[in-house]
């Protein structure tokens, strides 16, 4: 039986013995893209499929997929999806927090099992496991020499570690997708090894790692997701990160434990 807390300490483990692996992260988002799904996240828009409701997102936030339009940006996130390598670590979206059928979906189309040593929670950073998260985890990136592929307005002031950064604007799936072949490039050309590149760039982030490990395997890649968002004057308006920020009470998501 997998659990969310020790799924959390192997990855760890792994980045305080410095032995490179990837962690992707393929949350609600990417499942509704996999589903051919219309997504709208705009200003005064959230539109999954046939369902349209009100709430507003921030620009950076901004995204639009039409699967008649971008089927070839769905079948590079599926390419991520179904990629298999040693210490490639595939987060999902869980029962709790999607469904049993969402969640049987997924792996009927990973076509791998359930307890598969290299499937975990696409949660595995969040919720219950934040405060390990910022208590554990992230100072050790301050060890690395690390690269940052993040939003074109997020501050990386307060992280004096990272020696490299690359930026992608809204909806980058689409409008930034040849951003990768640039970072693959000047890892190729400059020799990187045993870097961590951190990734807070939504659906980017997934083809991007699932590229850059395949091809360059001697370095690590993170899908922090809203992780680090507060130290880059980016928005916390995440639960978890409310609830952790603003310390409030239980009930929070920072006490929820996902399940498998």
């Amino acid at each position: 039986m997998k659990s969310f807390e020790n799924d959390f300490y192997r990855i760890l483990d792994l980045l305080k013995k410095r032995i490179p692996f990837a962690f992707n992260r393929f949350s609600d988002g990417e499942l509704f893209i996999f589903q051919n799904k219309e997504l709208i996240l705009g200003d005064n828009l959230i539109k999954i499929g046939s369902e349209s409701r009100g709430g507003p997102y921030k620009k950076e936030d901004h995204k639009h997929f039409d699967p008649n339009q971008h089927s070839f940006y769905r079948d590079r996130l599926m390419d991520a999806f179904i990629f298999r390598k040693d210490n490639y670590f595939k987060g999902i979206s869980c029962r709790c927090c999607v469904g049993r059928e969402n969640l049987n979906w997924q792996l009927k189309h990973l076509q791998e099992s359930a307890d598969d040593q290299f499937l975990t929670w696409a949660n595995l950073l969040v919720n219950g496991n934040y405060p390990k998260f910022m208590a554990e985890m992230l100072p050790l990136f301050a060890s690395y020499p690390t690269v940052f592929i993040c939003n074109e307005k997020a501050e990386l002031k307060n992280l004096p570690y990272v020696v490299k950064d690359f930026r992608v604007g809204y909806n980058a799936m689409i409008n930034d997708y040849h951003k990768i072949e640039e970072i693959a490039s000047w890892i190729g050309q400059n020799n990187i090894t045993g870097h961590l590149f951190l990734f807070s760039a939504s659906s980017y982030s997934k083809m991007a790692i699932h590229q850059l490990y395949d091809k360059f395997p001697l370095n690590t890649y993170i899908d922090v997701g809203t992780t680090m968002n507060a130290f880059m004057n980016m928005s916390i308006e995440r639960v978890y990160l409310g609830d952790y920020w603003f310390e409030k009470p239980s009930p929070s998501d920072i006490y929820k434990i996902c399940v498998w």
